[in-house]
């Protein structure tokens, strides 16, 4: 058994990150600025704005790792400014922590957002499916600071071969309630982004389940020793967030998408994750086809989801 520590443990993709640490036998710390009823880990209401308050939290809990989560979790949720100090301070100071009381291992968050989709001033991508080679285009403070994290994590590889680190790039994370009709971080449900495609096509359909996104970071810290230092991950569901062919859909509601969508399988997921089954053997195992709830189908269609009965 080991002690891990989860910074915004009480957050949508955090719950679900400590609920799989914990069940899998590992001891869980949760720190985020609130506490929730249930949660499996020791929670700690705590500052993580600077390098010394994470230090002293570090020195106290002594965990063999630590997955980062903390931050602003929602582009233009506050202003830019905000967005970027908040993000970039919060993981500069777990990093600079984490080397000093000298923590195992370290996994932060990033964000497909990297990559400048949905930019007001046009993109397209250099390729489909995309992969973490895809070139990184940010267009707006919380891409921007997502990129920098990268980068702090590409530097200290450089500088340490002492904490073995790395990135994931969780896909739109939806938490268990809300296949139950909970709202996403949005404000709409999961039913009403396939009802109406251009909800899911401004993030190109990508998803992933909470507790597959919690499975890959147990998988992760069981592994971290074991793959290239620094590596970062997509992070995704097997298919994508859409009812019709998902090529069909990047190409009517996507400019510029064009012919590169033409190589996509109906239901194939436009972000690849076959770099972490590759070097990690995890593959996400929830698909909106049997998660969401089920509730009497369209005009015309027996009842299930999009007219497809829940395995």
């Amino acid at each position: 058994m080991s002690r891990y520590l989860v910074t915004g443990g009480a957050g949508r993709l955090g719950r679900s990150v400590v609920e799989v640490l914990a069940a899998a036998g590992h001891e869980v710390i949760s720190v985020d600025r609130v506490q929730v009823a249930g949660l499996p880990a020791l929670q700690v209401v705590a500052d993580l704005s600077d390098a010394s308050s994470v230090r002293t939290l570090l020195v106290r809990h002594r965990p063999d790792g630590i997955v980062h989560l903390a931050g602003i979790a929602v582009p233009f949720s506050a202003p830019e400014e905000v967005t970027f100090r908040t993000n970039t301070s919060l993981a500069f100071a777990v990093i600079q922590a984490a080397q000093a009381t000298g923590v195992a291992s370290v996994l932060l968050s990033s964000s497909p957002t990297v990559i400048g989709y949905n930019s007001p001033r046009g993109w397209k991508p250099s390729a489909l499916p995309i992969d973490e080679s895809h070139p990184l285009a940010p267009w707006n403070a919380y891409a921007l600071a997502k990129v920098a994290i990268e980068e702090m994590v590409a530097a200290t590889v450089r500088s340490s071969a002492e904490v073995r680190i790395g990135v994931f790039r969780p896909c739109y994370v939806i938490s268990p309630e809300e296949w139950q009709g909970a709202p996403t971080q949005q404000g709409h449900t999961i039913r009403e982004r396939l009802d109406d495609p251009n909800l899911a096509a401004v993030s190109l359909f990508n998803y992933v389940d909470a507790r597959d996104a919690g499975e890959f970071v147990l998988a992760w810290l069981a592994q971290a020793d074991t793959i290239p230092n620094g590596t970062v991950f997509f992070v995704g569901a097997a298919d994508s967030l859409v009812r019709e062919p998902v090529g069909e859909a990047l190409t009517r509601l996507v400019p510029g998408i064009g012919p590169l969508a033409a190589g996509l399988g109906a239901a194939d997921p436009v972000f690849s994750s076959e770099r972490a089954a590759r070097l990690l053997g995890w593959r996400a195992r929830r698909s909106w086809r049997t998660q969401l709830v089920e509730q009497p189908g369209r005009l015309g269609e027996p009842a299930g989801v999009g007219g497809e009965a829940r395995k």
